[in-house]
């Protein structure tokens, strides 16, 4: 035991995620073979099989599952302490490992990338796109140090900080354009498209239509805002998007963007991170400068 290093145990927990070889070796930039000595050497360490080898993937044993979750502490605690060290200093530096949904980043981004580079030139942001489940995962497992998500997540570990509120909004083929606009609980006979499983902006969605989560699948959902406006202007049917998507993805598409009556639906995007990181003060700074560029979108 007294030969491990945290670099062996990084490379375990690059092949816990990716379950190959090959894939882990090029997160970690290093060749497979040199992987697989590191991984033999850790297994020699411990006495004991930490995977199961197969030709296509690999498994965790029992004893491996149990180690990891062990070694991901480790690798979060290590993390701290450089947070620890930046947080001593004035302002963000150094990388700083960002999260963002897909619904935001396209639209946030941009703006966000130019306004951060600005406010804090000493830090090198790093950004994660993906679905809130994984951002929720990765963040806990010290992965990413923070991430802008739709609130709230109720997840008593992490501190979440709303930042700004935005409306839903209607989007139909510019052919309806002149025809009144649809209540919620009657978009289904519409035809409503969403985005794929997985997505929470789809469950909202559903939510504010009144629909069952588990909606019959109809083969019409799409990966993106984008795709599903696309569909909306070939006739497939009506969407809801957010308001910062309409700047972007219908000027292109034969849609036409429509507002709800009465009260519109809306959903609060925030930033959320673990309440034991010692870059709270600083990640607060950086959710202001997000609540600005977010507002004037």
């Amino acid at each position: 035991m007294d030969n491990l290093t945290l670099r062996q145990l990084r490379y375990f927990d690059a092949l816990a995620e990716h379950g190959h070889f090959g894939r882990a070796a090029d997160v970690c930039s290093i060749s497979q073979p040199a992987l697989s000595v590191q991984i033999k050497e850790l297994e020699e360490s411990f006495g004991a099989p930490l995977l199961e080898r197969t030709t296509r993937r690999v498994r965790l044993t029992s004893f491996g599952e149990d180690v990891l979750v062990r070694v991901r502490e480790i690798l979060r605690s290590v993390d701290e302490l450089g947070d620890m060290a930046r947080a001593a200093q004035s302002g963000l530096s150094g990388r700083l490992r960002l999260g963002v949904i897909p619904t935001i980043a396209p639209y946030l981004l941009p703006a966000l990338l130019r306004q951060v580079k600005t406010t804090f030139p000493d830090m090198s942001l790093m950004v994660r796109e993906t679905m809130t489940a994984n951002l929720l995962a990765e963040l806990h497992a010290g992965r990413i140090d923070t991430a802008i998500v739709a609130l709230p997540v109720s997840e008593p570990s992490f501190t979440e900080v709303p930042l700004w509120s935005e409306e839903f909004v209607l989007v139909r083929p510019d052919t309806e354009a002149t025809a009144p606009v649809p209540a919620p609980d009657t978009l289904e006979r519409e035809r409503l498209l969403l985005l794929e499983e997985g997505h929470c902006f789809r469950d909202q969605a559903l939510s504010f239509c009144s629909l069952p989560s588990a909606r019959p699948h109809e083969g019409l959902d799409g990966s993106s805002l984008s795709t599903l406006v696309q569909m909306v202007g070939a006739g497939l049917g009506v969407t809801v998007i957010p308001e910062m998507a309409i700047p972007v993805d219908t000027p292109a598409a034969a849609v036409n963007v429509a507002r709800f009556a009465g009260a519109q639906p809306a959903r609060t995007i925030g930033m959320i991170w673990r309440k034991s990181s010692p870059l709270a003060t600083q990640l607060q700074e950086l959710a202001d400068v997000v609540r600005t560029v977010g507002e004037s979108l």
